[in-house]
């Protein structure tokens, strides 16, 4: 029996990257699994996490699916390069929108149903960018620290009720999302790990068992972990 036997998840921007690892890690623990992502395919519940209805829908059709929701997986996200000097006002409010915002709307679609029934998990993907910044990405740095802000205020709101609400900060994880970073950008970051490589999406999927099983996960409130390389050591 795996570690998540009887659980069900719904993993929001499950079709690749991460998102893909967890839900993959998650469904050899043993949970049913639903992945929800905006490219969506046979197996995918189509989402806009920008978008309110959008959202309410997926989490419809994934508890219909799934009975009832008691892990939510916060990894749909956005990637792009710019220096603040010189960025335009849409591509900052469409980082936030994406990263930080379908956070917010995911969790306040999914949250209460956990809340009544005294259980639940909720695992946010932020990034180590969101604790020490990165140059070029003030946008994504300003999401990031929003969702680690994010998962300790909820964590303080519900974990009285039974439902435990921690973060993930990897450090660079080899993604598609990373793909769209310049060699420049990549090449620079990898000298300054002390691991001095990448992380692989399989690295970062543990962490997440780990937090939503049970007694493994039991006493994680409000946390940031960090498998980042060494890239931030607090």
């Amino acid at each position: 029996m795996g570690v998540l036997n009887g659980r069900s998840a719904l993993v929001v921007g499950g079709a690749s990257g991460i998102g893909r690892a967890i839900a993959e890690a998650y469904a050899a623990e043993g949970a049913d699994v639903v992945a929800a992502d905006q490219s969506a395919g046979p197996d995918v519940v189509p989402v806009d996490v920008t978008d309110e209805e959008s959202v309410a829908a997926a989490v419809a059709a994934a508890a219909a699916r799934l009975g009832r929701i008691d892990v939510l997986v916060n990894s749909a996200g956005i990637l792009t390069e710019s220096p603040l000097v010189k960025m335009d006002l849409a591509t900052w409010q469409e980082t936030l929108a994406v990263d930080l915002t379908g956070v917010f709307l995911c969790c306040r679609q999914v949250v209460p149903g956990m809340v009544d029934r005294g259980w639940g998990r909720v695992i946010n993907i932020a990034s180590q960018l969101g604790i020490k910044g990165g140059i070029g990405l003030a946008h994504y740095a300003a999401a990031k620290a929003g969702v680690i802000g994010l998962t300790k205020s909820l964590a303080l709101e519900v974990s009285g009720q039974g439902v435990l609400v921690n973060a993930i900060a990897p450090g660079p994880i080899e993604t598609p999302m990373v793909d769209g970073i310049t060699e420049d950008w990549k090449r620079a970051k990898r000298a300054e790990l002390p691991l001095g490589r990448f992380g692989r999406a399989a690295e970062v999927a543990p962490t997440a068992v780990l937090l939503a099983s049970d007694p493994g996960g039991n006493l994680y409130v409000g946390q940031t972990l960090g498998p980042n390389s060494g890239d931030v050591m607090p």
